[in-house]
Order: C-alpha cells, then sequence, then structure tokens
C-alpha cells in the first residue's frame, strides 16, 4: 500500500503552537489562524458577529461556524439596514430554514438587535466608534498561559453588556459579550507561546 508522506508544509502546519480549544477540528484551526482575535473596524463584520453569537447561547461556537454560510445566505449577507426592515414573513421564512439554528427568540432578537444597531449609528456615526471606545481605542492584551487561566466574563464586559441591553439588545449578556470581545480583537486572549499571541496589533478591516 502506497503511503504518501508528509510535506513539508504538512510537517510545518503541525509543529505550530496554537491555543488549544482550535484543535478538535479544521475549521475551528482556520478560524483561529485567520478571524479570532483580529481587531474588527467594519460596522457590518461587527453585526455578523452578534449576531452569531447571540445564536451560540447555550450551544457552541464550532457548531455556530459550521451555520456561518448558511446564516450569511438568509440573513442578506449580515445586512443590518435590509435585517431591521424584516417582518413576520421573513421570520417565518427564516424559522423553515433547515440551515439555521431554528429558534423563534433568537430569530426575533436578530431583528430587533439590527434596529438597535441603527440607532448606535446614528447616535455614534458608526457600531465601531461606540464599541471601541470601551477600551480606548486600543485593543486589550492578556498573557495568559492556559485555557484554564481566560475568564469567561470580566468587569468590562459586563459594562458593555448592560449598556447593550439598556440599548435595546437581545441575548447579550457579560459571557456572550466576552466571546464578542475575544472574537472581534477588542482582547487578545491567544495563549502565551500561540503562534497568533503578538500578530494580532494591527486593526485591520474585516
Amino acid at each position: 500500500m502506497n503511503m504518501m508522506k508528509p510535506t513539508k508544509s504538512d510537517r510545518k502546519a503541525k509543529s505550530i503552537k496554537r491555543c488549544p480549544w482550535c484543535l478538535s477540528d479544521p475549521l475551528y484551526i482556520e478560524y483561529h489562524d485567520r478571524e479570532w482575535g483580529v481587531p474588527v473596524r467594519n460596522d457590518r463584520k461587527w453585526f455578523e458577529f452578534l449576531l452569531l453569537e447571540g445564536v451560540q447561547a447555550g450551544l457552541n461556537w464550532l457548531l455556530v461556524l459550521k451555520k456561518r454560510e448558511n446564516y450569511r445566505r438568509a440573513y442578506d449577507g449580515f445586512d443590518f439596514n435590509k435585517i431591521a426592515r424584516y417582518g413576520e414573513k421573513e421570520v417565518v421564512r427564516l424559522l423553515a430554514d433547515p440551515g439555521l439554528v431554528r429558534n423563534r427568540a433568537k430569530i426575533a432578537a436578530s431583528v430587533s438587535n439590527a434596529r438597535a444597531f441603527l440607532e448606535i449609528r446614528e447616535e455614534f456615526g458608526t457600531f465601531n466608534r461606540y464599541i471601541w471606545s470601551f477600551v480606548g481605542n486600543k485593543p486589550l492584551r492578556n498573557s495568559w498561559k492556559k485555557d484554564s487561566e481566560i475568564p469567561a466574563r470580566t468587569p468590562l464586559s459586563d459594562v458593555i453588556s448592560a449598556d447593550l441591553r439598556r440599548r435595546g439588545f437581545k441575548f447579550v449578556g457579560s459571557t456572550i459579550i466576552y466571546a464578542h470581545m475575544q472574537a472581534t480583537g477588542m482582547v487578545n486572549d491567544h495563549l502565551i507561546g500561540c503562534f497568533r499571541q503578538k500578530k494580532n496589533k494591527k486593526i485591520v478591516d474585516k
């Protein structure tokens, strides 16, 4: 039987040190390597993460990642202007879509959150300007050695969560918001030793 020998790139990929949480699935690894912790500056991307992290509530992020393109298709490319205008017809359509998590409360929240998102944009100009103000427009950098050291929530995520809820957002509890901060680069929680820990300095559009 012919056995293909690992290529140089295969060996290099296996030798790269990553955060342990991403190692269970190739999709997780790609997400970790290319996206998690990279600072976001684009409002549509901000809304995409808010919507998907609301879907994650009570579930796991890998499941949501696997359905991400289904959500992109079903939700007009995460266009918050269009989503804010969704009515019962669109809600029924989304509830019937087998590619989504068909939870009425979460679907209704995605629409009401789009409307609240627009109100923040009206007040601040962009959601990006609003959300980055909580960290002084600069990513917070931690120096964790083990996954077990990383908190599920922080006093700052409590503050952001409370402010979003005051503005009408749903499915934005402090734990969800801290995960949001990690994903969008507001906080760099890559472990010391992970090859991404020092590479997420530059704020980029996504």
